[in-house]
């Protein structure tokens, strides 16, 4: 109802993981709103499957809670971002649009905390099928903005700390994703952890 209000198609709808993914192999959908915790097939191993056939879908997380272990499984396997369950309805739409685009939503008080919390844990089974990536291509300019984006900073907020042009932080941040083969910011704070660039607490 709030979705389709607001002029968003929504083409299906799906009652666990595993018709969420019959539905989106059938529908193709731009974007899936996803809950993590279903019966039988859970929101993450759909979201792995979803994205495993298409990789231009994004996905959108629901959570209850905003310290979810699942969350960083979540954003590790490709999902573009997440929100709590109470979110407003003006807050959901304006998500769905903005994962449409090809940007991830990122709160950055509540990403940098699930992600500094789960990065100095002991790999469980879902970290462990996370690739680790070598940092090697990047330039130091880039390492910075890297590190940057993995402290929660927008891109206008690396620019002023970098007294950089924000067009030219841009271009850093898709240089990013490309030599590292990322799909969005959520991937970038994940590796940018997973490989030790970001500490913990730091």
């Amino acid at each position: 109802m709030i979705l389709g209000a607001a002029g968003i198609d929504v083409v299906g709808e799906a009652g666990d993981g595993a018709e969420a993914v019959a539905a989106a192999r059938r529908l193709r959908p731009d974007v899936v709103l996803m809950d993590i915790r279903m019966p039988e097939v859970d929101g993450l191993e759909a979201t792995r499957q979803i994205l495993a056939e298409l990789p231009a879908c994004r996905v959108l997380m629901l959570t209850t809670f905003d310290l979810d272990r699942y969350v960083y499984a979540a954003l590790a396997a490709g999902a573009s971002g997440f929100l709590l369950k109470d979110v407003t309805p003006e807050h959901l739409v304006a998500a769905v649009r903005l994962v449409d685009t090809g940007d991830a939503l990122l709160a950055p008080s509540i990403t940098r905390r699930l992600v500094e919390r789960f990065a100095a844990e002991p790999p469980t089974e879902e970290r462990k099928a996370v690739p680790h990536r070598d940092l090697a291509p990047l330039t130091p300019r880039e390492l910075e903005v890297l590190t940057l984006m993995a402290r929660g900073l927008s891109n206008t907020e690396i620019a002023t700390h970098l007294t950089l042009s924000e067009a030219t932080v841009k271009t850093h941040v898709a240089r990013i994703f490309a030599k590292l083969t990322l799909r969005d910011r959520a991937q970038a704070v994940v590796l940018a952890y997973e490989t030790g660039l970001v500490a913990p607490g730091a």
